[in-house]
């Protein structure tokens, strides 16, 4: 006769929810979920424009739809050679660790939306970063559906 053998844990062989690597990893764990609607090719301006159907895709294989008139909006005022330069969506990443602002590396993108009066031509980036509050970010994300992204880290 075989006998079902029942392993039990005592709770101090498991790692405690608040040790700091079991969170850190959870968290990324999510931050990952979170970000899988992230588009992976970001396509330049000029050609989503010229699309009858403006689309890309996300991390997950996803198709990602960008609003045409958001788009036509957000192009009108930009010179050609930035709607050339610029690729979208743009990307602001916002982390944990500076809880109330966002960040961008894309220079061109920030020229961009210093054209179109979005932020001051006074910002400037240091060290490959141009810092926003996050009102100013998610004032840009809902001006401009589908053009801007949000990546959490």
């Amino acid at each position: 006769m075989l006998m079902k053998r029942t392993v039990c844990w005592s709770m101090n062989d498991r790692p405690s929810i608040s040790d700091e690597g079991v969170m850190m990893r959870w968290m990324q764990l999510e931050l990952g979920r979170i970000n899988r609607g992230i588009v992976t090719e970001r396509k330049r301006l000029s050609d989503l424009l010229l699309e009858e159907r403006p689309v890309s895709v996300t991390k997950d294989g996803k198709e990602y739809r960008f609003d045409k008139d958001s788009l036509a909006a957000f192009a009108s005022g930009i010179p050609e050679t930035l709607q050339r330069k610029l690729r979208m969506p743009a990307l602001f990443y916002c982390s944990a660790d500076v809880p109330d602002s966002c960040m961008m590396t894309d220079e061109v993108a920030a020229e961009v939306l210093r054209v179109k009066n979005e932020i001051s031509p006074l910002r400037s980036f240091e060290n490959g970063k141009l810092w926003l509050s996050k009102p100013i970010a998610y004032a840009i994300l809902r001006k401009y559906p589908t053009l801007f992204q949000l990546v959490l880290r």
